[in-house]
């Protein structure tokens, strides 16, 4: 492990940055997103939550991925495809570094979106630890460890001195370049944080939600339950949910005229919206309550039945902070799930 005083980061980024375009948590607006980072950037390493997730550098909510020229009847087809330049995201927590390895279930599996596998493979994740979660945190139902956040560095910010510890290839590769500004050192400062952490995660308001119950084999009692007549009412459709979220992966396909030509792009979508999955016969989900149910069946028993048991939530609780009614995934999971014996 090396360690490096928080007063010389402003090198670190300026190193790391001279390698690749490098994007952290920066302060705008009274706003924290991830940004393009300059010198002299307001940086927020202490910020646990920004409004969006990293999930938009390896899956834009708008990309272009083709074009057409119509002349009379002929159309040419153009590949307007690039190479993305190699960047690192600074500051990822561990439950929007797990959101990516969901993806990767998605985009990844054949038929490979090579939109997405380029980005990945040029992108390069140094995450953050959390020592002091919120009370909408609840990464821990879905047994991920926010004090150990995985990606290909790993760093944690104790006092006024920041670890750090690559993981993989890409992780050494990176340190590789920078080491020359760090320390050697051990882990037991960050141990004892570990330990303090810990004990702050144990008082959060979610530390006993439990996923018990949820899983393929209810597929039919929860499809069926009566609760999500309770649940949706009061559910506005507004779709704020699956745009901050970090694992939703839905998209549509548009064509847009240029004037001069085709434009053809993937942009966002939710399953909250009337038009989703709109076809020539109309929505196979009519109703709000089937809308509401998908989304969360999705989640809770659709994906891990088949992801080897993976949930599609990273308890990053942006729905619950962000939800203009208050409706979120805990209160579906509590009135879904089995309540655990105690």
């Amino acid at each position: 492990m090396l360690k490096l005083s928080l007063s010389r980061t402003e090198e670190l980024f300026a190193r790391i940055n001279g390698e690749r375009a490098l994007y952290l948590p920066l302060t705008a607006a009274g706003l924290t997103q991830f940004a393009a980072w300059t010198p002299g950037a307001k940086v927020q390493l202490n910020r646990l939550s920004t409004v969006k997730s990293p999930k938009d550098f390896f899956f834009p909510n708008a990309e272009d991925i083709a074009a057409f020229k119509v002349q009379g009847s002929e159309i040419e087809i153009q590949d307007i495809r690039t190479e993305p330049e190699p960047f690192a995201v600074f500051g990822v927590r561990a439950c929007d570094a797990q959101s990516l390895n969901l993806l990767d279930l998605i985009f990844l599996a054949d038929p490979v979106d090579t939109f997405y596998a380029s980005k990945r493979d040029s992108g390069l994740i140094i995450t953050t630890a959390c020592f002091e979660p919120e009370e909408s945190c609840f990464c821990g139902a879905f047994d991920i460890d926010a004090m150990n956040p995985g990606g290909d560095v790993a760093t944690w910010v104790v006092g006024d001195t920041l670890y750090w510890n690559a993981l993989t290839e890409k992780g050494e590769a990176l340190t590789e370049t920078v080491k020359d500004l760090f320390e050697q050192t051990n882990d037991a400062a960050v141990k004892v944080e570990r330990e303090k952490a810990q004990a702050i995660v144990d008082k959060l308001p979610f530390k006993d939600l439990s996923l018990k119950g949820l899983n393929g084999e209810a597929l039919m009692e929860t499809f069926n339950s009566p609760e999500w007549a309770k649940l949706y009412p009061s559910c506005l459709a507004c779709g704020t949910c699956t745009f901050v979220c970090p694992t939703c992966h839905c998209y549509d396909i548009q064509d847009f005229n240029t004037g001069g030509g085709i434009r053809r792009f993937k942009c966002w979508d939710s399953c909250m919206y009337s038009d989703f999955t709109l076809m020539a016969h109309g929505n196979s989900r009519n109703s709000q309550l089937e809308r509401f149910r998908q989304r969360y069946m999705h989640k809770l028993i659709y994906f891990p039945d088949n992801n080897d048991g993976a949930y599609a939530c990273v308890g990053c609780g942006r729905c619950v902070q962000k939800c203009p009614i208050s409706m979120n995934i805990v209160k579906v999971i509590r009135a879904l799930g089995v309540e655990e014996d105690v």
